[in-house]
């Protein structure tokens, strides 16, 4: 019986030999396929990169053209900004009336896509700042960091931000503000921001700029919404006459006027 036991405990340790061979073998295989699949994701999105920078070309001029009709509508980015649910409080008020000046706003990816992308805003003249364009520029660097550059503003007098950020002169200065889009625009003028994404900048790119009208529209879609939300109460309170009883009413009416002229005639035949 001693002899069998031990015969036992051989077997179960050449078995344990060979599954862990055979596991080995199996994960090596596996991670030979992993490696194959990353090949192929490489070169897809290598793929990706050269047909999205072809369509960036193609789309350029259909931007371009969509900025003319823009610049036909009064108001029309500081609208599509308050109607966005995310950009819409980065706008104070001292902001809306710098927006109404601003003629375009364009996004445009590095020629390679993946190194970065700017932000522009035209502006006509105005009496806040001197300058006609704002660019706002991430550069995305090859150790992981980025590197954001903007257009220092040239405030005129009076007009600067109160953190000085960019302008520096006594007197009177902008009222004193919590949140500021000038004041996103202005800040991270340095390299070196590890690991850090700026909603603010990828919400223009990716939501806002693709399709403002979608935005523009929200606001005009609430103007019907309150106007129909009137119509509701009013006829809430009585004020909606109902069509149907008006023409009952009138049938109403009718009859008595018949039932009238008939009691009429039977007095005259008496």
């Amino acid at each position: 019986m001693v002899a069998d036991k031990g015969k036992k405990v051989r077997v179960d340790a050449k078995n344990e030999e060979l599954v862990d061979g055979e596991l080995v073998l199996s994960i090596e295989k596996l991670q030979e396929i992993q490696d194959e699949l990353e090949k192929i994701n490489e070169e897809a999105s290598d793929k990706v990169l050269e047909i999205e920078q072809k369509y960036n070309e193609v789309r350029k001029p259909v931007y371009e053209k969509r900025n003319e009709i823009i610049k036909s509508i009064p108001d029309f980015w500081l609208t599509a900004f308050l109607s966005h649910p995310a950009l819409g409080d980065l706008l104070n008020e001292e902001d809306q009336k710098v927006f109404k000046y601003l003629d375009s706003l364009e996004v445009e990816d590095s020629k390679d896509v993946k190194s970065g992308y700017s932000i522009t805003l035209n502006f006509r003249p105005n009496p806040y700042f001197e300058d006609a364009k704002l660019v706002k520029t991430f550069t995305f660097l090859d150790e992981g960091s980025t590197k954001v550059t903007a257009t220092p503003i040239k405030w005129k007098e009076g007009m600067g931000l109160p953190n000085g950020v960019t302008h520096e002169k006594k007197g009177n200065k902008r009222p004193i503000i919590d949140e500021s889009f000038f004041q996103w625009f202005s800040e991270n003028q340095k390299e070196g921001l590890e690991d850090t994404t700026d909603e603010i900048a990828e919400i223009i790119k990716e939501d806002l700029w693709p399709n403002p009208l979608t935005y523009f529209n929200d606001d005009a879609d609430e103007v019907d919404d309150d106007e129909d939300e009137i119509e509701t109460k009013n006829s809430h309170r009585g004020f909606e006459v109902d069509v149907d009883d008006e023409d009952e009413d009138e049938d109403d009416d009718d009859e008595e006027e018949d039932d009238d002229e008939e009691d009429g005639e039977e007095d005259d035949g008496k």
